[in-house]
């Protein structure tokens, strides 16, 4: 089984009510018992992304059977604060320098992407709660132990959050292939480096909120990189700038 992994009602319900972060809960669909809606209701207080599925689809969560129509997905790894990563700005007296990554869904791309903002420098990820991968342990591993020195931190509304770090200083550009060329774009000064879902790209709400859109070069014949190969072009042009 899973690190991540817990099932069984009575380890779910102890789970939320200790504090560990549970990302996801999947519950048989109609099974409304009192300590099913025990659990459903500790999910809801802590915003937990919670879904109804058949016994079929639970028990291929599960892998042993032994699910009693509750199966959770906790974090392998604790999440941090916004605060956190400029307060770890401040100590290093650098300006901040983010990556908000607007729906990523593959754990490899997330690993990969955690990966490369730490030898960028930068002072954190942030990753909304919704229609995009936590920190399981396949982006642990992917992240090849960059998790233990870069903060990330997962929000309900990216949008609303860029807006409050705006409030701070930050301005944000975003991969687009319809954007201005990255080299002859100002990346310098307190930035966040928004990167969209792998398929669909930045969404409209979150683009909206970017200060401008940068695009990389393309020589070849097909027309984008993969999410974690373009963050980390982007991220080495800021880097550059910023030298």
């Amino acid at each position: 089984m899973n690190e991540n992994i817990i099932e069984g009602r009575n380890a779910v319900l102890e789970a939320f009510r200790s504090g560990k972060p549970v990302d996801k809960l999947y519950v048989l669909d109609r099974c409304q018992d009192g300590p099913v809606r025990s659990i459903v209701r500790e999910a809801k207080k802590h915003d937990t992304i919670l879904k109804f599925v058949d016994k079929e689809r639970l028990n291929q969560l599960s892998g042993t059977g032994k699910h009693q129509g509750v199966v959770a997905f906790t974090a392998a790894y604790e999440y941090a604060e916004v605060s956190d990563m400029l307060k770890l700005a401040g100590e290093r007296g650098e300006k901040p320098f983010l990556f908000l990554l607007d729906g990523i869904e593959d754990p490899h791309n997330l690993g990969a992407i955690v990966r490369t903002a730490n030898l960028a420098g930068a002072h954190g990820v942030i990753i909304p709660k919704h229609r995009a991968v936590g920190l399981t342990a396949t982006v642990l591993k992917a992240s090849a132990g960059a998790l233990n020195y870069t903060p990330v931190a997962r929000v309900t509304n990216l949008a609303r959050t860029m807006e409050e770090l705006k409030r701070e200083g930050l301005w944000f550009v975003c991969a687009d292939m319809k954007g201005e060329i990255m080299y002859r774009q100002n990346l310098e000064g307190p930035i966040g480096l928004v990167i969209g879902n792998e398929g669909d790209g930045v969404s409209r709400l979150v683009k909206e909120k970017c200060d401008f859109t940068a695009a990389i070069p393309m020589k070849g014949n097909i027309d984008s990189l993969n999410a974690s190969v373009a963050a980390g072009v982007l991220a080495y042009e800021i880097v550059r700038q910023r030298m």
